[in-house]
């Protein structure tokens, strides 16, 4: 919840930059241009140019952030998934109750 409402145009920016730089580094040969060549068909059906990729990624504001947070994290029940010894994991009630908090 602290994500979308206190995210400043600098932070957001600054995300920006280092996504752009993630998904760039990644594609640092032939394997990894085919897979992610693979990942695009899958997902969108069509190579996305790094034009587009760009300019969704700068499409991204504070007001963008806080209501994709509003429509798809805030007020919606969590999903918490434990494998082997489960007894460290916090009781899901309380995990609900701190995702339920409200954004303003």
């Amino acid at each position: 919840a602290v994500v979308s409402t206190q995210s400043t145009g600098g932070e957001v920016q600054r995300a920006k930059n280092m996504l752009k730089t993630m998904m760039l580094s990644q594609c640092d040969g032939t394997t990894a241009v085919c897979e992610d060549i693979g990942r695009q068909m899958l997902t969108y059906g069509r190579r996305i140019p790094l034009a587009e990729i760009d300019a969704r990624i700068e499409a991204v504001t504070p007001d963008v952030l806080k209501r994709v947070m509003e429509a798809y994290v805030y007020d919606k029940d969590p999903v918490c998934v434990g494998l082997g010894s489960t007894e460290g994991l916090p009781d899901y009630s309380l995990l609900k109750f701190q995702m339920s908090s409200p954004l303003d």
